[in-house]
Parts: structure tokens; C-alpha cells; sequence
């Protein structure tokens, strides 16, 4: 079984906002991106472990991005394996996705994309079997 957990964080200050400001009215709950993850994970063969999903302000993602992938600029999605290497000792730690609401569409793909690289995937070194799994994925879905 996949655990998932879904969450806000505090803007950062040179936001202005709080983790209200993450949400929008009218967007995705926190349970539907849980099981938006899960289908996603558990379609590329991911069916037990913990993934934590965060939304987060605009300097928070640009810091994660600047420090992990050396590119200085805000985006719209990151994940973050953790128990990537073989067996654990506890429970699997999948990873992190982190998710920037202002750099990002929808969040329902933002979540679908940052799962499917969880698993393995990378779009920038296949030949379009992750975007092509993504867009099925989110067919499925609306």
C-alpha cells in the first residue's frame, strides 16, 4: 500500500502569503492528489511506500531548484527519491514531490509528472514513454 501525504507549506516571506495563498478554490483537494499519485506510481509498478507532496511558494522551489539541479529560476515541479537504491530497512521512503502552485497549471498533472519520475522515469532521456504515460494517466481522469 502507498502512503501518501499531501501538504502546504509556509510561503516563503519575500511571498507575502501564507499556505492559503497555495490553494486555489477551485483546484484539486488534498485527497485527490494522494490518488492521483498512487494511480501514478502504482501504474509504473510502485505499489508500497511513502510519498509527501508539498506545495510551497516561488522562493522556496527557486532555492530547491538552484541547489539540486543548479539552474537558478523558480519551476513547476520537483521530486526527490529517497529509497531509490535496492532494500530498506524500515518501510519505503519513496520520496518528495514538491510542487510550485504559481509555476504550474494544473496540479493534478504536476503530481502525475512528479510521481512518474519517483518511479524511474525521466522524459529527458526517453523517447516520450513518461509524457506519454502522463498524458493516458490524466485521460483516465477528467
Amino acid at each position: 500500500m502507498i502512503g501518501i501525504d499531501a501538504a502546504a507549506a509556509e510561503a516563503s516571506a519575500g511571498a507575502g502569503a501564507g499556505a492559503d495563498a497555495l490553494y486555489d478554490d477551485d483546484g484539486p483537494t488534498a485527497f485527490e492528489l494522494e490518488q492521483l499519485c498512487a494511480l501514478a506510481l502504482s501504474s509504473s509498478g510502485i505499489e508500497d511506500g511513502h510519498v509527501a507532496i508539498e506545495l510551497v511558494g516561488e522562493d522556496r522551489i527557486r532555492d530547491l531548484n538552484r541547489d539540486h539541479r543548479g539552474v537558478d529560476a523558480p519551476t513547476d515541479v520537483l521530486s526527490f527519491g529517497v529509497d531509490e537504491n535496492g532494500p530498506c530497512a524500515g518501510p519505503r521512503e519513496v520520496g518528495d514531490i514538491v510542487i510550485c502552485p504559481a509555476h504550474t497549471e494544473d496540479l493534478r498533472e504536476a503530481v502525475v509528472h512528479g510521481a512518474l519520475h519517483l518511479s524511474g522515469m525521466d522524459h529527458e532521456r526517453d523517447d516520450g514513454e513518461m509524457l506519454a504515460l502522463g498524458a493516458e494517466l490524466m485521460r483516465w481522469v477528467r
